[in-house]
This record gives C-alpha cells, structure tokens and sequence, in this order.
C-alpha cells in the first residue's frame, strides 16, 4: 500500500526510543512504509537500547500540548495514535486534546517496555480508564496492559472475549486484545461488543520483537487515514506487523527490533 502523496497525515503522541525501536521511531517508520505523512508530539525522552530502559524524562503537559496544537491547527491530521504518556496529567491532556480533535485515535495503553521496565506512573492508570479509553476509535492492550486496567487475567483463547469486554466497558469503540503472549499461535481479537474479529497468525522463532505494539497501532492508524474501516485496518495491520516480526533483527546485546522496512521490499 502506498498512497504516494503527503495528502494523508497521521500524528503519533508517544514517548522518543533511543534506541530506535520503538515509541515515535517505531511510528514514524511504520507510517512511512504505508505511504502516509508521519509527524510526532513527544510526551518523554528515554534512555533505552536493546537491554532495556536506563531512564525516563516526561515532558512538561504545556510543551505535549503545544506540539499537538501546532500540528493539528496548521497541518492536520486524519488519524492519531498515542503511546507513552508516562503520567496522569499527560493522559488528561492527551485525552482532552483527542476530545475535540475530529480523526479516529489509536489508543495503545502502554504500561511496560518490552523489557519490563514501567512506562506508566501507577497513579496513571485511573485516568487511562475514565480519561482516555472513552474518546479511543481502538484500544489495543496486550494481555499484561488489560490486567492492569481491568483486572481480568487471559491464560488462554477462552478470555479474550470476557477481557474485550471488560475493556469495551471504559468506553472504546472498539478493543482489540493483542494475544501475542500466550502460548501457540498468535491470535488477537478485534470486537467492539457486537462484531469478532479472531486475527490469527503463526508464530514465528525469532526473539528480535522490541516495537511490536507500536507498530501495530501505528500501522492501524495509517490505514484509517488511508480510509480503511475498523477490522479492515486492523487485519492489514495484523499482516504488517507479522511480517516485521518475521524478519526483525539482532540489534546490541539484547532484544532487537522488528523490520519496519520489509513492507518497503516485497516482490
């Protein structure tokens, strides 16, 4: 898919990845291979490499919201996706600046790095519940983000419906639970409490998968901007995502990246 024109514009609200990864240089990658504008709001600086995060730095609420007006209010935007928002005060501010902002917004909760270091402050989580969840077209948490909000454990294929549901309750239109960490096969589901949308894919041997939640979503929302509906995006995305698992790469002592740019090289 390429759209081969600036005309479709997707904004990402994420952390920054040192390391290159992941947050807003996950983003910005997966937004160029489907052919749409890609520009950034940074909510925080991390130190991070393939080993893990070594420091955090949020941004000033005033310096988030300055970055998104400047974009919006000259260049707009047909879709946006957040990420790491760090703090309660970035989530309400976040959440009231997608309010009143007419794109569909990708809501991906983070709460952890691929590594296990926290992204998110604890005190956090309440806003993401009343604050942001409402005004997300899709949440798309991964099974440790949906304990966290909702308290529901997935061990197996059985509980994502009860786990889309408890997160439906927060008010998204739209949930796609990310099944990645169970055993077997790799099987999401996609349900805004009528419609699902079981998205499986094999499982592929390759530890290299630091960014695999940034991208997805970032790949979702560059497909509703290229006017894409709901479980259309996201089973496009579901098969980016694959791909860039399939091929991600050694990078540093530690986990390496998926490959944003297979799409880029397919025959």
């Amino acid at each position: 898919m390429n759209a081969g024109t600036g005309a479709y514009r997707v904004l990402t609200v994420a952390g920054s990845d040192s390391g290159g990864g992941a947050g807003l240089q996950a983003d910005l990658k997966t937004m160029l291979a489907h052919g749409v504008h890609g520009m950034s709001v940074v909510t925080a600086v991390t130190a991070q490499n393939s080993l893990g995060v070594q420091g955090a730095w949020e941004l000033p609420a005033e310096a988030v919201r300055a970055q998104f007006r400047s974009v919006v209010d000259d260049i707009g935007v047909q879709a946006v996706k957040t990420g790491m928002l760090a703090s309660a005060e970035l989530v309400e501010t976040v959440a009231e600046l997608l309010t009143y902002t007419d794109a569909p917004a990708v809501v991906d909760p983070v709460g952890v790095s691929k590594h296990g270091d926290p992204l998110l402050a604890a005190e956090a989580l309440d806003s993401v519940r009343t604050r942001l969840l409402p005004v997300a077209t899709v949440a798309t948490p991964n099974l440790d983000e949906v304990a966290q909000l909702t308290g529901v454990e997935v061990t197996g294929e059985a509980d994502l419906r009860r786990a889309a549901d408890a997160v439906l309750a927060y008010g998204p239109r739209w949930v796609l639970i990310k099944g990645g960490h169970l055993a077997g096969e790799a099987v999401d589901l996609l349900s805004d409490g009528t419609e699902l949308v079981y998205l499986r894919a094999p499982r592929h041997d390759n530890r290299h998968t630091h960014g695999t939640g940034c991208t997805l979503a970032s790949a979702i929302a560059s497909r509703l901007a290229l006017g894409e509906g709901v479980p259309e995006a996201v089973t496009g995305a579901k098969e980016y995502v694959t791909g860039a698992i399939a091929a991600g790469f050694p990078l540093g002592g530690g986990i390496g990246p998926v490959d944003h740019g297979w799409w880029l090289r397919r025959a």
